[in-house]
């Protein structure tokens, strides 16, 4: 069962000894993690920590080796990703993942798939449950965008965005679930100064407006200015579990992440 803590309640998101062995390679090892309702979770560690694989074995697009996954107090270990998105956890990608030759407005209904119930033929014979999918995805679409401050873009080709607002676009996406946890593999990767920042507003600002929030990133200002609980892993194995001033000032933390030649509080402005 899903354990209980943190003033008694239960974990949104929680893993209990995962590992996940590829041949001879362990590339997860006995990784316990709790994401709490209202998280804004970092997950960070060097490259080949195992942090995608982790993220990997929460959506169901990996099985785990061992251990057990529970989301909302029910065990998900082993569902598909079809199924585990259908109990409404949402992901994107380390690989920026959209059609840029479909519209914003595209892209987001995409996302709206779960829910409507049409198939090919009634696409192509035009039928009330067509329309009223259609009908379904598109308002539902356009409410999203006008929550998150995109429907100036609605129809403008995804490809002819910026690289952070084409990320926001493929948020917007993953917001069409109507997801209870979001979680974000390496959003801010190759994105400038200016487009980072934004990024990370926006993510304090779907955090505000209700969503728990998982992200995966390198990039350490972010981390530990939006997350409130950060997981460090290293060789697939986990460092430590906190808040970021007690991950900044571990030892351990700074010689495998930050460097042993880095002060710490410079992650910090």
């Amino acid at each position: 069962m899903s354990e209980r803590n943190m003033n008694g309640r239960t974990p949104l998101l929680e893993a209990q000894g995962i590992c996940k062995y590829f041949g001879g390679l362990k590339a997860v090892e006995n990784v316990d993690m709790k994401i709490y309702a209202g998280d804004i979770f970092g997950i960070i560690g060097p490259n080949g920590a195992g942090k995608t694989t982790f993220f990997n074995m929460c959506t169901g697009n990996f099985q785990p080796t061992k251990g057990k996954i529970f989301f909302d107090g029910e065990e998900i270990t082993g569902m598909s990703p079809e199924t585990v998105a259908q109990k409404h956890i949402a992901r994107t990608f380390q690989n920026l993942q959209i059609f840029k030759f479909m519209t914003v407005l595209e892209n987001v209904k995409i996302g709206c798939h779960i829910k409507t119930r049409s198939n090919l033929a009634d696409a192509i014979l035009h039928t009330r449950a067509y329309r009223e999918d259609e009908r379904y995805t598109t308002e539902k679409s356009l409410e999203i965008l006008n929550r998150i401050g995109l429907s100036s873009y609605r129809d403008t080709l995804a490809g002819n965005l910026s690289y952070g607002t084409q990320r926001k676009v493929e948020i917007a996406r993953a917001m069409a679930l109507e997801p209870k946890i979001l979680l974000l593999d390496e959003p801010a990767a190759g994105m400038n100064p200016l487009e980072t920042r934004s990024l990370m507003e926006f993510i304090q600002s779907l955090n505000a407006d209700g969503y728990t929030i998982a992200v995966i990133e390198h990039d350490m200002k972010f981390v530990m200015n939006s997350c409130n609980r950060i997981l460090v892993l290293n060789f697939g194995q986990k460092i430590l579990e906190g808040t970021p001033t007690e991950v900044k000032n571990n030892p351990e933390v700074q010689s495998a992440y930050f460097g042993k030649g880095m002060v710490a509080g410079e992650a910090i402005q």
